[in-house]
């Protein structure tokens, strides 16, 4: 059986390596708020040398979808590999242990296999659930990961420095980076490492990053990165011509801190700054963990995984934030770095979903693949970046964006390599109530509803779409 098992363990690595190493390592980062604009990803204005980096050492995933636009829904897909419908989960408060008691999550499954699993930082949702985190999934148990974003205030020795921002929802102060969440998080990391190497076993540590979601609070020195005047201005600050009012939201995780005014320009650019310095924050907490993977020699044995839980608006269609089934919300930043990938450091376009990481793995590391799972092993496209796995990626979310209860609709949308397609549905009766068809080769940037004038091309989306969500009552 010995023997049995390691001729499959060769070829699972086939494509990758021309001998067998030892059973991989797995480090899986995440971010959170991330939105689909890195430097590897064609926006130059964005300082991220580190996931730069990673980009050229693997697979860069540049048409990666969440499942759900909002933390708790997105991170339960992902780690459970089903998706938000499957799982019942479409808010911030249900634990996925109270819909899926015995699901066996992504770590959870490594564990069950014998990898040393830990967590550091935010990879389940944070604070609303009952179940902090979820303690089956790891090896001991996971720190820095239940707390609000709110209370990552910095904490430094001595005299804190002068805040030198007024507004709202951006802080600038000259500390390091150890005095927030992520800098601190990235030493425990960093001290993981260590410890795990010496355990001479295979481990799966999660590294979960808190920025750059709001409040836009790195240290000063990320915000000097960047000239506020060579920030890109919003190309499309006005809602798509012809789009339903349900596909929008309040914006209400950044524009309620300005208590109802509206935003001035001034207060824009400095939201706008304050999240890319941000980026720039959590890029460099990344490249502080990387950095010590490679010191300790185990960058050449581990499997890395990046990704953001869902992409982000920053005043493009008027919206802030995320809970849209837009593109920027909907996109994530993916990347896969295999040791010994023969075509490392090409991009593709294939389509991938978030659900797909964990089937991914599994068959990475030469475990049984989980029958539930419904997503797909993107295993030929880290083999040749001009393969396809699906042909097509699948968002939603509710309306309201935080419901209590029950929801009054669902926004479904389906993103091909040409078009995004979304139907919003009465949630009691199954009702089609909205459409929305965006040309990606046209309009990249989802300005025009164009589903009223292609009836062709929406009958035949409507079809594929009722194939993955059949429309159905919720009485």
């Amino acid at each position: 059986m010995k023997f049995r098992a390691t001729l499959v363990f060769i070829f699972a690595w086939g494509g990758f390596l021309d001998a067998a190493p030892k059973r991989p390592n797995i480090l899986f980062i995440m971010a959170d708020d991330l939105r689909s604009e890195l430097g590897c990803m064609g926006a130059s204005h964005v300082k991220s040398p580190h996931l730069d980096a990673l980009a050229k050492q693997g697979r860069l995933f540049t048409r990666a979808y969440c499942q759900q636009a909002v933390c708790n829904p997105s991170r339960a897909s992902m780690m459970t590999g089903l998706r938000p419908d499957t799982l019942r989960i479409w808010d911030l408060p249900t634990h996925l242990r109270e819909q899926k008691p015995d699901v066996v999550t992504l770590p959870q499954h490594f564990k069950d296999h014998g990898y040393f699993t830990q967590g550091i930082g935010k990879l389940f949702h944070n604070w609303r659930q009952k179940i902090q985190g979820d303690p089956i999934s790891w090896s001991v148990p996971q720190v820095m990961h239940f707390a609000t974003h709110g209370s990552d205030t910095p904490k430094v020795k001595g005299k804190l420095p002068p805040g030198l921002m007024k507004n709202p929802k951006c802080e600038k102060r000259d500390v390091p980076d150890e005095a927030y969440f992520d800098g601190r998080i990235a030493a425990l990391a960093i001290q993981a490492l260590g410890e795990l190497k010496r355990k001479k076993e295979p481990f799966f540590l999660g590294v979960g990053f808190w920025k750059p979601h709001s409040p836009f609070n790195a240290p000063k020195k990320y915000w000097d990165l960047y000239d506020p005047s060579k920030i890109p201005a919003l190309k499309n600050p006005k809602r798509p011509v012809n789009a339903p009012d349900i596909a929008f939201h309040d914006a209400r995780e950044i524009l309620r801190a300005f208590k109802g005014k509206q935003l001035t320009p001034k207060q824009v650019r400095e939201l706008r700054h304050g999240y890319y310095a941000a980026t720039a924050y959590v890029d460099a907490q990344i490249g502080k963990v990387l950095a010590e993977l490679d010191r300790l020699g185990l960058r050449d044995n581990t499997i890395i995984i990046f990704a953001s839980d869902h992409g982000f608006h920053l005043g493009e269609h008027a919206l802030w934030a995320k809970t849209s089934c837009f593109e920027w919300d909907a996109g994530v930043p993916m990347i896969i770095s295999v040791p010994g990938m023969k075509q490392k450091g090409n991009p593709t376009a294939a389509l991938a979903e978030l659900l797909d990481l964990y089937p991914t793995l599994a068959e990475l590391a030469d475990l049984p693949k989980p029958e539930h799972l419904e997503g797909h092993s993107l295993v030929p496209v880290l083999r040749d970046p001009a393969a396809t796995v699906k042909p097509t990626a699948f968002t939603q979310h509710p309306r309201p964006a935080y419901y209590k209860g029950a929801p009054e609709a669902m926004g479904y949308s389906m993103r091909t390599a040409t078009v995004r397609y979304t139907e919003w549905r009465d949630w009691k009766t199954g009702k089609l109530i909205g459409r929305e068809l965006y040309d990606h080769v046209r309009d990249p940037g989802e300005n025009i509803n164009i589903a009223a004038g292609r009836s062709d091309l929406v009958k035949q989306m409507a079809k594929d779409m009722a194939k993955q969500f059949p429309a159905q009552r919720h009485p």
